[in-house]
């Protein structure tokens, strides 16, 4: 009968432990889960480890104004949807009177119908800027 009473209360004690061990991995597999997505890492920042930021946009080389254009801003602006001004009318013309920073500020931000950066979270100011100019030129 102590040999039994041995084997239980070891059995049960195994099984303690394991639980113990479930639950820390449990906990561990927990704040993995919910810990922040990333962090902000400044180039020359020691902290990140050696890391160095990203210098341009995540495609790679740059892209010309003109692909900015056909890739991201003509949905809208090559058919007028949500009321943005159409390439290579008038509207840009009149648009232009306002001054490249306003005009990008309005791109960066978003205004009337146009949600900011057009929806294009990959383009960088630059590329923004390039586009507005893009339609500007094709204006006249």
């Amino acid at each position: 009968m102590k040999k039994i009473t041995s084997a239980l209360a070891a059995l049960g004690l195994g099984l303690a432990l394991s639980a113990s061990v479930q639950a820390t991995s449990n906990d561990e597999a927990v704040v993995e889960r919910i810990k922040a997505v990333g962090s902000v890492c400044i180039e020359g920042d020691d902290s990140c480890g050696g890391a160095a930021a990203p210098a341009a946009a995540a495609g790679g080389a740059a892209r010309t104004p003109e692909e900015v254009y056909n890739t991201k801003c003509a949905a809208c602006h090559a058919t007028g949807a949500a009321g943005a001004p159409k390439y290579g009318t008038p509207d840009w013309a009149d648009r232009g009177s306002k001054g490249m920073d306003t005009l990008l500020s309005n791109a960066i931000n978003g205004i009337g119908g146009m949600p900011p950066r057009g929806l294009c979270m990959d383009c960088s100011d630059d590329d923004l800027k390039g586009a507005i100019q893009h339609m500007l030129d094709g204006s006249k």
